[in-house]
């Protein structure tokens, strides 16, 4: 399987270097609080300092004492809270998390091409499209059956405020393979694409329509192979779909 994504997706970054800069930058801001406080609320600092007449060596080392007392404690705590909001603007800069969908499909072959997080011309996004010899395919991953209810024939999702109404995704995945379907047979091209559309989830139970395949993630790679080709889909016309799925990636 080949994957397009947008350029400007960067990958999630590894467990590893956030959690050892979240602690490190907790400690720097931990240390910058106590070295405030060993300072300014304890007699160490006035003890470190010269007392009577001091001579210039003392008034010196004094003026260091403080300056260090000063900036220490504020440069801690800046230095650990430049860490830890470094780590947190990582995070929100990493591409989202790999969907079912990709993990689904990863194991066919070089012919199978997903583009993931693409927009389309007319401003909107699609879920996970998939180009293959059968035409073109796009898949949606349900949302959480954890939070989610059909109410009077309406789908609704679980928010703080209690249950927001949401579009049906079986009808938003089919709306969105006939926005595809338009797209790929535009005015320049002399043919028309073959287009699918199927919802994911983890333990669906809403049934397919006429228009809507519903899967699970272990389904998704047999329902794709077992896509009938698309005869006059040759190499040539594949080509220029998939030149039309990478120029809208960028």
């Amino acid at each position: 399987m080949q994957l397009i994504t947008p350029p400007d997706a960067r990958p999630r970054p590894s467990a590893a270097p956030l959690v050892l800069g979240t602690v490190i930058g907790t400690v720097l801001v931990v240390s910058g609080v106590v070295l405030a406080w060993i300072a300014f609320t304890t007699p160490v600092l006035t003890q470190a300092l010269p007392v009577g007449r001091p001579d210039a060596g003392q008034m010196a080392s004094g003026v260091v004492i403080w300056a260090v007392a000063l900036v220490a404690p504020a440069g801690f705590v800046i230095v650990g809270m430049n860490r830890l909001a470094r780590n947190l603007a990582s995070v929100k800069t990493a591409a989202p998390r790999t969907s079912s969908v990709i993990r689904a499909l990863s194991s066919l072959p070089e012919d199978i091409v997903v583009a993931s997080g693409i927009t389309l011309p007319d401003g909107r996004g699609v879920g996970e499209l998939v180009v293959g010899p059968f035409g073109a395919a796009v898949i949606r991953e349900m949302p959480p059956e954890a939070v989610t209810r059909i109410k009077a024939g309406h789908w609704q999702v679980r928010g703080r405020r209690g249950w927001i109404p949401i579009e049906n995704p079986l009808d938003r995945a089919t709306r969105d393979a006939e926005r595809v379907r338009r797209w790929l047979g535009h005015d320049d091209v002399d043919f028309v694409v073959k287009t699918y559309a199927a919802v994911v989830g983890t333990a669906p139970t809403v049934e397919r329509t006429a228009g809507c395949a519903v899967l699970t993630p272990d389904t998704v790679a047999p329902w794709i192979t077992g896509l009938p080709p698309q005869r006059s889909l040759n190499e040539g016309r594949r080509e220029q779909i998939l030149e039309l799925v990478r120029e809208a990636a960028v």
